[in-house]
């Protein structure tokens, strides 16, 4: 995340593509190949690295149980 690219919100490093919307159209059906049709500058890493951001986000969020004792 950069303040001076898109206002901050996180892109895919070294570009201007919002991994917002890289995980919208996937949400919405596209593969993996197609989204790397729909946006070239990015390689099959970067996609994989957007949704490993997702997953990290969403484990962060999730409360952890407490331990049995």
């Amino acid at each position: 995340m950069d303040p001076r690219v898109l206002g901050g919100v996180p892109t895919i490093r070294g570009t201007r593509v919002d991994v917002a919307v890289v995980l919208n159209v996937m949400r919405h059906g596209y593969t993996i190949e197609r989204v790397l049709k729909g946006y070239p500058s990015l390689a099959r890493e970067d996609v994989l690295a957007a949704m490993a951001y997702a997953e990290s986000l969403v484990r962060s969020q999730v409360k952890q149980p407490a331990s049995v004792s």
